[in-house]
């Protein structure tokens, strides 16, 4: 219900619709502890997670190991009683989605984690002290993240909440030292950027600068966009409403224009308590794929243009492919007149080859004014176009 940050809002920021939420359907007296033994996992099958995420034509998968409310999906030694193994589900539910997500797929395997936890004693003992005492990270954070890294060996390490204090609380730089020269996953590791104040957009091996970040422009370093098909949660909302999810297009969209500007998106979806992917998450991870096995050529392994989007139409953003005379521009819209007018290329008579992904004709083309590239669009019935949602245009020998 609400949010992922349930607990917080309920105990700590005593919003109304959480505590009446918890007055209504709870006795009085009830803790968030309480709701651990109901946390079953009881459909949870990663080999079906697993095939999911292949099918959404996915490349790295980044499973929250821990959130802010310190419960871990692994049985931590530094967790006791407050993790998967030891209560509700009882069992490793990382290492059956690493072991998946390894045997049944090529993705890169991830784990997020959250450094600091709101109720735990340790932590807020250092918070009264302002951070000059260290006892939670060298007792829990940090040994949680030599043990995730050792036991699983994740590619991607996402770190989180930083709780406003420094990276030298968090001994960040220490920890990095150790992941990236000793680890056993030194050699493929990468990390994002929130490992202490300060640190979030300025260092790591990818910038994330905010939730749901999209700047619109080419930054000049790696940047991943994290969001959410649920508009207004991380997690399960059994109270959510269709609209709050964005559609296929709306996903689409974001994907193009972020890797049009640099960066990889990570698309969150929030499963149930028992395990399960509903529906519509299935759905939009579906669809998501069937759109990439038609225009994947214009996302994977491309890099951005001289220009991210066009000059003259929106909706408009370009990719293009390392050593080939080769640009990709992926439209949002399908022009009424079937006539797509490109500003930012300049072809050549002779040698420029204009394509529509996934069509296997080629399309005429001329210019206009002497700057506009015009590329006619093949007359055909809705049924007959590659794909629904977005096309793209590969434009060899353009400049």
């Amino acid at each position: 219900f609400g949010s992922e940050w349930f607990w917080y809002y309920w105990r700590t920021r005593k919003l109304k619709p959480y505590v009446e939420f918890m007055e209504g359907n709870y006795p009085p007296g009830f803790t968030y502890p309480e709701f651990a033994p109901m946390f079953s996992a009881a459909f949870f099958d990663a080999a079906q997670w697993a095939d999911l995420l292949t099918s959404s034509g996915a490349k790295y998968v980044v499973l929250t190991s821990k959130h802010h409310e310190g419960f871990t999906l692994w049985g931590s030694k530094y967790s006791w009683n407050w993790n998967a193994v030891d209560v509700g589900p009882r069992r490793d539910l990382v290492a059956e989605l690493a072991q998946a997500v390894r045997s049944r797929t090529s993705l890169r395997f991830g784990l997020y984690h959250s450094l600091f936890e709101w109720y735990n004693p340790a932590f807020l003992e250092d918070a009264a002290n302002v951070f000059r005492t260290n006892k939670f990270p060298t007792t829990k954070s940090l040994p949680e993240l030599y043990e995730i890294v050792n036991k699983y060996r994740p590619e991607i390490l996402w770190s989180d909440g930083d709780a406003g204090a420094p990276y030298t609380y968090w001994n960040s730089t220490g920890f990095l030292y150790w992941l990236y020269t000793q680890s056993p996953v030194r050699e493929t590791v990468v990390t994002n950027d929130r490992w202490g104040s300060g640190t979030i957009c300025r260092h790591g091996g990818f910038y994330t600068c905010a939730d749901r970040y999209s700047p619109g422009h080419l930054l000049d370093h790696k940047w991943e966009n994290c969001m959410t098909i649920d508009s207004k949660s991380w997690g399960y909302r059994r109270e959510a409403r269709l609209q709050d999810y964005l559609s296929i297009e709306e996903l689409v969209k974001t994907l193009v224009e972020t890797v049009a500007c640099g960066g990889n998106l990570l698309m969150n979806i929030g499963p149930t308590h028992d395990g399960r992917i509903i529906p519509i998450f299935e759905e939009r991870l579906r669809q998501m794929g069937q759109w990439l096995r038609v225009n994947g050529e214009a996302i994977y392994k491309t890099k951005p243009w001289r220009r991210q989007n066009d000059t003259v139409t929106p909706g408009v953003w370009y990719t293009s492919v390392p050593g080939k005379p080769v640009v990709y521009a992926t439209f949002l819209s399908w022009p009424k007149q079937g006539l797509l007018i490109l500003g930012a290329p300049h072809p050549t008579a002779g040698k420029t080859k204009v394509n529509l992904v996934g069509y296997s004709a080629p399309l005429d083309w001329e210019t206009f004014g002497g700057q506009e590239l015009v590329v006619m669009l093949p007359s055909v019935s809705a049924d007959q176009l590659p794909c629904q949602w977005a096309w793209s245009v590969k434009l060899t020998n353009v400049c």
